[in-house]
């Protein structure tokens, strides 16, 4: 029952995502998430990561849906500085947090599976994030109802990520993307313009952070930025690729 919940809900519009996507190519940012809350309503939410530019999302939807459930997945591998810019960001703007992590603890995981992460494995990293990161969020969009789903994605960050489109469709969930197109030179001006931190390893050399032990920072050696996460290995986690081979036949089309 709980993925039947995913993947129909009565309360879900019948969108002409063609359509809704050349009306929103060139709107700001602001605009898109002005629709977000006028169509989906409650069904509205958003995750973060306390990444290294998270702020500028937490601060562009929450001057105008201040309630918005702000889900976070914590793998309980994050940096100390992460637990302590999350907590930085979540009293300054008020968000209405809601942590989520995975039903296996660390510890649990380590001796079911060994260090995951270690293993030089791609299949044993996507293992690690379908249980860390993949199956708590599918659970927090489950227990909150959430029909639309607010995400900071911008195009420049991965090769899929060049491929999507503003708004999307993904496992029975809406997702809106008000930052696709912006550049790392629009993200540095909303972060001065509204005084925002970038999260504090940014001044240690990383362009990207997630887990401790699959984040380090940028080299001259690097020839993408995603290169300094999952130890080269792969560029995505899981949250934002499509999770059946059905959405993934329509994301092909669409990006044709």
């Amino acid at each position: 029952m709980a993925n039947a919940t995913l993947q129909h809900d009565l309360r879900r519009p019948e969108l002409d995502l063609a359509a809704v996507n050349q009306t929103f190519e060139t709107a700001d940012a602001n605009r898109l998430v002005q629709w977000g809350a006028q169509t989906f309503g409650n069904g509205l939410v958003m995750s973060t990561s306390f990444g290294i530019q998270s702020a500028v999302m937490l601060h562009l939807v929450t001057q105008q849906i201040p309630d918005i459930p702000v889900i976070w997945v914590d793998t309980g591998y994050l940096p100390a500085e992460t637990y302590r810019f999350a907590e930085q960001l979540t009293q300054r703007l008020q968000l209405n947090l809601k942590v989520y992590q995975s039903s296996i603890s660390p510890a649990r995981m380590e001796a079911l599976y060994g260090r995951l992460w270690d293993q030089q494995d791609v299949e044993a990293l996507n293992r690690y994030d379908q249980i860390r990161k993949v199956e708590p969020m599918q659970r927090a969009l489950r227990e909150l109802g959430a029909i639309a789903w607010l995400a900071g994605l911008r195009a420049g960050q991965t090769d899929h990520r060049k491929t999507l489109e503003r708004i999307t469709f993904q496992t029975g969930i809406y997702k809106l993307l008000p930052i696709l197109r912006w550049t790392s030179k629009d993200v540095y001006q909303y972060l001065t313009r509204h005084d925002l931190p970038y999260h504090p390893l940014f001044d240690e050399g990383y362009v990207s952070v997630g887990d401790w032990h699959s984040s380090r920072p940028l080299t001259a050696d690097d020839a993408d930025a995603r290169d300094t996460r999952f130890k080269g290995l792969k560029q995505e986690c899981g949250l934002h690729l499509p999770q059946t081979p059905g959405e993934a036949e329509s994301l092909n089309s669409s990006s044709l």
